[in-house]
């Protein structure tokens, strides 16, 4: 999710704001682009395992599956088709540097209209493929729409929620995210046995959210931080009461002039991030990246109906199990907004590590033991294996994931925040695709062993919450650095180099 969860204003309780009708619409508008995201990633792994489309673009792969002595992982190992699914996230990495400047420079909402143009033609193109390049390139240009959209989207949403109410919103969008998994689930269920071309109409069904992200976007306002970073002061002032639903908006209109004129003394702030002091959000922020993409759950949810056809399903019932895994994500990152202020983030992170590693530890050692390079599961350990996955879906959905977008959203000061939270999701964007491009391979040279290849790194990554990332709840987000970096008792250290501008 390239960009960041910019909150200029909101860090003072004393603003006076409402939760207003009018900011709820522009919240769900906006948050259809994180229903896009989440749509192709769900779109792809069913996409992948329909015969028609094998046919037509990877006759080798479907030739190696229909065998009848086939290598349960191997059976899909092609780069090609791997690279039908990396290259959307190769290309949103590039996107996000030309969408950050498009953002400061016209705005969050422009930028997600331009999201959304690039969201149409890249699905004209892939649902209408008739060679392989139409279909990479449709790809590659859906990619910049990822790149355009997550970059505006989560700066939208988080200027302009009410501050009590900002961590919430902020996750909003990995809500509509494992939505978009759960619908591409359901599309792929119900066109999988449309021949010839139902796997058209599952690509075709992301213009869908595209054409409501931008037409909805023309009822939406710009953000009042965007408006005063691009010096129209009083349009600004003008938008911050209609979305706070008062008048007296002095003290917070204030702020948010103060904050953009602190923010321009920083001249050069990629630079600033460079220095010591910038040191303990930054390497967070960009391992949590690594760490939540080395969690194998996008690995999962690209290859639901593959890994499910791997453990003895038919194709339709695994296209199925991929509906159920898509429903526990939806309901657990529900749970994740409830309790994530309550129970704080270091919990979550560390119970999940838990939760995660069993479940991975437990479906590696059964596929190991009884599934073997060739044959299938019996009915009760494919029904194991489903619901460990779904275990392991929910811990991840209210945890590693939304909190690997939200701590470093809350953890950068804000000369530097746009810019160290757009070097965050390019850090992310980059490991999605190396999963995205790796996991089949992986799948047939490792087979049941990437389950402990990916044990491995949740050993590591529960480590490093446990050790390095401190409690951020509850804690505004200006006076991180005074009250979590200096009292930590690793980064403190890092604090005494400052040198402030």
């Amino acid at each position: 999710m390239a960009g960041g969860f910019v909150a200029f204003s909101g860090d003072s309780p004393a603003f006076q704001a409402k939760m207003t009708v009018y900011v709820f619409i522009c919240v769900v508008i906006a948050a259809v682009g994180g229903l896009i995201f989440g749509y192709d990633i769900g779109i792809s792994g069913g996409v992948t395992a329909m015969d028609d489309f094998l046919i037509k673009f990877f006759p080798a792969v479907y030739e190696r599956k229909k065998q009848a002595h086939e290598d349960n992982y191997c059976k899909y190992d092609n780069q090609f088709l791997q690279l039908f699914t990396s290259s959307l996230y190769l290309a949103a990495l590039v996107a996000s540097f030309f969408a950050s400047a498009t953002c400061s420079k016209l705005g969050r909402k422009p930028t997600m209209q331009l999201a959304s143009i690039f969201f149409l033609i890249g699905v004209g193109l892939a649902s209408g493929a008739a060679n392989m390049y139409m279909l990479i390139m449709g790809r590659i240009l859906l990619g910049f729409g990822v790149g355009f959209g997550n970059q505006a989207v989560p700066l939208f949403l988080s200027e302009i929620a009410p501050a009590r109410l900002r961590g919430g919103l902020n996750i909003v969008f990995q809500l509509m995210v494992t939505i978009g998994i759960l619908i591409a689930s359901v599309v792929n269920y119900l066109t999988s046995s449309i021949h010839p071309y139902g796997w058209r109409l599952a690509l075709g069904g992301a213009g869908i959210p595209a054409l409501i992200l931008l037409f909805g976007s023309l009822l939406i306002c710009e953000t009042p931080t965007s408006l005063i970073e691009r010096n129209k002061t009083e349009e600004g002032k003008a938008t911050l009461k209609k979305i706070r639903g008062v008048e007296d908006v002095d003290e917070e209109y204030q702020s948010l002039v103060h904050a953009c004129e602190f923010a321009r003394q920083v001249k050069d702030p990629y630079r600033r991030l460079m220095k010591p002091h910038s040191r303990p959000p930054l390497v967070i922020g960009l391992l949590l990246q690594l760490f939540q993409q080395f969690t194998g759950i996008n690995a999962i949810m690209f290859y639901a109906p593959v890994l499910f056809q791997t453990v003895g399903f038919g194709n339709n019932a695994a296209l199925l199990s991929a509906v159920i895994t898509g429903s526990v994500n939806v309901l657990s990152t529900l749970v994740g907004i409830f309790l994530v202020d309550r129970t704080g983030r270091r919990f979550l992170l560390l119970q999940a590590a838990v939760q995660m590693l069993s479940c991975q530890l437990v479906i590696g050692i059964i596929l190991a033991k009884d599934l073997g390079v060739k044959g299938t599961l019996g009915k009760t350990e494919a029904m194991i294996v489903v619901i460990l996955v779904c275990v392991y879906v929910m811990g991840f959905a209210w945890s590693w994931g939304p909190l690997g977008w939200l701590i470093p959203s809350e953890t950068f000061p804000l000369e530097t925040r746009t810019e160290g939270y757009a070097l965050a999701v390019s850090c992310n964007m980059f490991f999605t695709f190396v999963i995205a491009q790796a996991f089949l391979s992986m799948l047939c040279a490792m087979k049941s062993g990437i389950f402990f290849f990916f044990s491995a790194w949740i050993v590591v990554m529960g480590l490093f919450a446990l050790f390095f990332v401190p409690e951020t709840k509850g804690v505004s987000i200006d006076d991180i650095k005074d009250s979590v970096w200096k009292r930590h008792w690793y980064w403190k250290r890092f604090m005494r180099q400052e040198h402030d501008v």
